[in-house]
């Protein structure tokens, strides 16, 4: 018998899945956005790129920036009563509005 993967991406078929022909599918504008420290952001992972993603359970979560290392950030999020930080590159953030 063979042992079933169970890596960080494995049960996401729908949720790491992008629509067909949204265009162009990476944008130069999502790599060089800048986020100051105490911004809302949402955590929106994109599958296409693999560096710098959050785990799968974290997609669709707002968290407050708290740092930058080198190109990634830090964000700040809370999973159930508590806080937690991420590393994240910008690809796989948006700027609340």
């Amino acid at each position: 018998m063979v042992k079933r993967s169970k890596g960080s991406r494995s049960k996401t078929r729908y949720k790491l899945r992008k629509t067909i022909r949204a265009g162009r599918t990476n944008p130069i504008t999502k790599k060089i956005q800048t986020f100051d420290e105490s911004d809302l952001v949402h955590i929106i992972i994109d599958p296409s790129i693999h560096k710098g993603q959050p785990h799968p359970r974290f997609h669709g979560k707002t968290g407050k920036v708290e740092d930058k290392r080198g190109k990634a950030y830090i964000v700040e999020i809370n999973d159930g009563n508590k806080a937690k930080k991420l590393i994240i590159r910008p690809e796989h953030l948006k700027m609340q509005e």
